[in-house]
């Protein structure tokens, strides 16, 4: 009954002793090392995840014997296992020794919930570098300071941010000259289909028409409205500028492309308008609709038509946008920022070119 108990208690004891078990272990990567040549301590400790540990206080520059240093404490990890009930914590250094002897390190010591823990003792020899005494004559004379080959490779940066800052110049520069001058930084464009010069000139003369009543009383209008029409359809029809020739050199134009017969009413119509709108002429009411319908004749006599089958002609119409105290922020905030980034950037490029000088 004795035996069955203890045995009950030690099956039920030994997974608590499992998790309570600390191992605690000290390598050094080699064992062989010459003077001056540094090579890595590695302390290893498993214990229980709720235990207290201490490790031992290793510092850079601390001597662990007369002959043997810590360079530099390289890292520390912990690692948790068996589900987060056990952890292995693993510092390592880097140690080093400046004279040749068989060095012995003693065992490291580390506590776990107040309890110390020793590792083994390691031992390490340090070699010193090989002297030909055979030939003390040969020896290398020292030698002069001498400049590092000239590489693109290393000035690329300070040449690539030289280049932004020269791009961010130019265009602050056109900022301001937008900014300045009041333009916007985007011109919008309306598009619309291009009418038929002669559906254009229908249109306005029959609306000349409709306005019978003010052409009695004011004959110079009439006109110069009539003649005004006739002009911006001979430019759009036939390519020249007639709004800006006299009536006998669109006469004079025309003939090269019309015959003398063709272009009788349309001479009569402009000499009418000339002393109307010159010569104070009084005209009568039958011959304004007269010369009226000698513009409608010669509009359809002259008009191109128009393919059905055609693509229809899109026509770009520049629309002004107004400028506002908000673009004008909007450019100052802008040319702000491009400041600062290019100031940046000379800035840090300078810092690149003189560390690559030194």
């Amino acid at each position: 009954m004795k035996k069955n108990t203890l045995l009950f208690l030690l099956l039920f004891a030994s997974p608590l002793w499992v998790v309570a078990q600390v191992v605690f272990e000290a390598r050094i990567d080699t064992l062989v090392l010459l003077i001056g040549e540094q090579r890595e301590l590695t302390l290893d400790v498993t214990c229980g995840a709720q235990q207290k540990l201490k490790m031992p206080d290793l510092r850079p520059q601390q001597p662990l014997t007369d002959l043997v240093e810590i360079v530099e404490c390289l890292s520390s990890d912990t690692t948790f296992l068996n589900d987060g009930k056990r952890m292995q914590v693993q510092n390592r250094y880097a140690i080093t020794a400046w004279d040749s002897a068989f060095v012995y390190l003693p065992p490291f010591r580390v506590e776990v919930d107040g309890q110390p823990y020793e590792s083994k003792a390691l031992a390490l020899k340090v070699l010193t570098v090989p002297v030909d005494t055979v030939h003390v004559d040969r020896f290398a004379p020292p030698k002069t300071i001498q400049n590092n080959p000239f590489s693109w490779d290393d000035w690329k940066p300070a040449i690539w941010f030289f280049v932004i800052n020269q791009a961010l110049a130019l265009l602050l520069l056109w900022l301001y000259s937008h900014w300045r001058e009041n333009k916007p930084l985007i011109r919008f464009i309306k598009r619309k289909v291009k009418r038929p010069a002669h559906q254009v000139a229908m249109e306005e003369i029959e609306r000349i028409k409709g306005e019978r009543k003010w052409a009695e009383e004011d004959s110079k209008e009439y006109y110069t409205q009539l003649t005004d029409t006739l002009r911006n359809y001979i430019k759009e029809r036939y390519g020249f500028n007639a709004t800006e020739m006299t009536s006998s050199e669109i006469i004079e134009r025309l003939l090269q492309e019309q015959d003398e017969t063709a272009l009788a009413e349309l001479r009569q119509l402009f000499t009418t308008a000339d002393l109307v709108k010159f010569a104070k002429w009084t005209t009568l009411i039958n011959e304004n609709d007269a010369n009226l319908v000698s513009a409608i004749d010669f509009i359809n006599q002259t008009k191109l038509e128009v393919d059905p089958n055609a693509k229809p002609e899109i026509e770009e119409i520049p629309e002004e946008v107004k400028q506002s105290r908000q673009r004008s922020l909007t450019m100052k905030i802008i040319m702000g920022v491009i400041i600062v980034v290019g100031l940046a950037a000379i800035g840090y490029a300078l810092y690149l070119a003189i560390d690559l000088i030194h």
